[in-house]
């Protein structure tokens, strides 16, 4: 009689423990199934995104030729990928010699297809000098080297943004020989005509006083009377 009446005493306690058991029991499990049905999905999707990463590293990057040659050990043509620089080329070349002077080079300048690097000697540079010009002169020997007949497209390059035109004009009163050679129709011989006017006769107050010099007339000083000052 006292477990019958325990058990009619308890019976809606019991009844709630058992639906509240079931409801709890019926949660986790919806939990568990749902998350066993997301996993293919993250799965499907890495899978998805293996072929992209793929595709990147399989990238085609172009190849250019490259002519070097001077003071380098293995002087000749070189296969080298597009973003490649000029310093790039040299090591594959073998490297400098013991001879090489590089002053005039820049060696972090992007290569370009058919270019040609040459990588002159300390006494070509020397030669260069000889007559301590400018910066920019010298540069415009490199680059328009006549020994090689070649354009040296490895070449600090010789003009410069902060220029302005009246800069670039030739002083015919203190330019060099190699400047006024600069100038559209003056030869070595008249330069040198204009350097010993300037030395023997008198400087130039105008730039027309420059038709005082045997050789240069009317129509050759409409050529450079805008590339000249005084």
């Amino acid at each position: 009689m006292i477990i019958i009446t325990f058990k009619y005493r308890y019976r809606k306690q019991i009844i709630i423990g058992i639906f509240i058991f079931l409801l709890i029991g019926g949660i986790i499990s919806f939990a568990i199934i749902n998350n066993l049905n997301k996993k293919p999905a993250k799965e499907e999707i890495i899978l998805d995104n293996l072929p992209k990463k793929k595709k990147t590293k399989n990238k085609i990057i172009k190849e250019f030729k490259v002519d070097i040659k001077g003071e380098v050990l293995t002087p000749g043509i070189y296969s080298l990928k597009n973003n490649s620089r000029v310093m790039d080329v040299i090591n594959m070349a073998g490297g400098l010699t013991n001879q090489a002077d590089t002053s005039v080079i820049n060696l972090s300048k992007k290569i370009t297809d058919e270019m040609v690097i040459i990588i002159y000697s300390r006494q070509q540079v020397k030669e260069f000098e000889k007559t301590k010009e400018q910066e920019s002169i010298v540069q415009g020997k490199c680059i328009k080297s006549s020994e090689n007949a070649l354009k040296n497209d490895a070449c600090i390059e010789e003009s410069r943004k902060d220029e302005s035109p009246t800069n670039k004009k030739i002083s015919i009163n203190t330019a060099t020989k190699e400047e006024l050679m600069t100038l559209p129709g003056i030869g070595e011989s008249k330069a040198e005509d204009i350097i010993k006017y300037r030395e023997n006769t008198s400087k130039f107050n105008k730039i027309d006083d420059i038709k005082n010099v045997s050789g240069i007339g009317d129509s050759l000083f409409a050529k450079i009377k805008e590339s000249i000052t005084t």
